[in-house]
């Protein structure tokens, strides 16, 4: 799928590339419906990204393998839900990035290798009085890492909410 964009952050049609970065939290699915709405109304894409946790079990190298193995399977199971959904809402499959590691150094080096992505879309955290781990890092810390714009969406928006806005 990369092949259907250039090197200027946008895809070949000249529609931005919008990346969400999955996980099991609500708000998640928020952010990648908002993100599969403007990619439609914008002639984009919508790139997706997970990032398994390396397994902590290390003691029996069978056992962590194992593991690694069924998180993996249940990884893919979720991308391809996920990525019905998107197709369903932009008209168009997204690109696909599964990766192993700390998800904020997956994110950055993702956005270095993909000039491809020109907005990281993420949504905020409903749970706490705090955005969210991965918010709060890009917005502290990580904010001088980060290449492209960052759109922050209410966690608590509702699907009508979301086709309003967009």
């Amino acid at each position: 799928m990369a092949g259907d964009e250039d090197h200027a952050g946008q895809a070949k049609d000249g529609g931005r590339v919008f990346l969400v970065v999955v996980d099991q939290s609500e708000e998640m699915r928020v952010a990648l419906h908002f993100a599969a709405r403007r990619a439609m109304r914008t002639g984009g894409r919508v790139a997706l990204l997970y990032v398994q946790e390396p397994a902590e079990f290390q003691h029996w190298m069978a056992v962590g393998d194992l593991m690694r193995e069924e998180a993996r399977e249940e990884a893919e199971g979720l991308m391809q839900r996920l990525s019905a959904e998107v197709k369903e809402w932009s008209g168009n499959f997204p690109v696909v990035h599964m990766r192993e590691g700390d998800v904020r150094e997956e994110l950055e080096k993702l956005l270095d290798e993909e000039p491809s992505i020109s907005i990281l879309v993420l949504a905020a955290s409903t749970e706490s009085g705090a955005p969210g781990p991965l918010i709060s890092h890009i917005v502290g810390k990580g904010s001088g890492s980060i290449r492209v714009p960052v759109t922050i969406v209410p966690g608590s928006l509702t699907d009508e909410e979301i086709i309003a806005v967009t």
